[in-house]
């Protein structure tokens, strides 16, 4: 109980009660590193990093959005943040830090990507640096849909943007319509359900920036959904 009263807390009762109808809410052990093993391998799984840059505006928090095109074959016409699949050159990379140890062996990759893909997406340059990239979600696909990813979402400040972070005419063709939208306001766009509940973790961390979080998990196996902190 005390676990599920601290989610719906954090994550807010709309997405407690949707999860509960499907899922089990649970702490990982130790022993879940290896978790990624019995998950569904009908498709294949690619790692990817999504990035949630953040910008204050009017004393306002806003985040950078862009909608996806209708003929794309993962979520089209859905309003999502900034990332994609990681590239093996990205395994590659080269950072400045210390990667959050919960990433593992992938962090240099799932950073790599963050950066490459905000940079491709929508032609912002974020400095080479792991502590701008917070490490606040972790969600996979669920089986059936046309494509799977492992992806990792990253909390990061538009103050670490090496270029104007208005000016969007380097970005490529993936996303249109990119702006900086209140988190109030992008509640009302067109998003896909794991973009909400990334939304309201957004909003518990900006409440208590110092406090420790754990990460979110949500996943699935052995036919439900499940839900996890690391």
């Amino acid at each position: 109980m005390a676990v599920a009263a601290r989610l719906t807390v954090r994550l807010g009762w709309r997405f407690i009660r949707a999860a509960l109808k499907c899922c089990i809410l649970r702490l990982p052990s130790r022993g879940d590193q290896g978790q990624d093993a019995h998950m569904d391998k009908s498709k294949t799984i690619r790692d990817a990093a999504t990035v949630i840059l953040l910008r204050e505006i009017d004393g306002m928090p806003h985040v950078l959005m862009g909608q996806r095109g209708a003929k794309a074959v993962f979520m089209p016409n859905k309003f999502v943040f900034p990332g994609g699949a990681v590239d093996e050159a990205d395994h590659t990379g080269l950072l400045e830090g210390a990667p959050d140890e919960r990433l593992g062996e992938k962090a240099v990759g799932l950073y790599t990507a963050a950066l490459r893909e905000m940079l491709e997406e929508t032609g912002l340059r974020l400095e080479p640096r792991v502590e701008g990239l917070r490490f606040v979600f972790r969600a996979i696909t669920p089986p059936g849909r046309p494509r799977r990813f492992d992806a990792r979402f990253f909390m990061a400040s538009a103050e670490g943007v090496l270029n104007d972070p208005d000016d969007f005419s380097a970005a490529c063709d993936e996303l249109s319509h990119l702006h900086w939208i209140s988190l109030s306001e992008a509640r009302g766009l067109e998003l896909p359900f794991i973009t909400e509940v990334v939304l309201s973790e957004i909003e518990g961390i900006l409440k208590a920036p110092e406090a420790v979080h754990q990460v979110p998990f949500f996943y699935h196996e052995d036919g439900r959904s499940h839900f996890a902190l690391l």
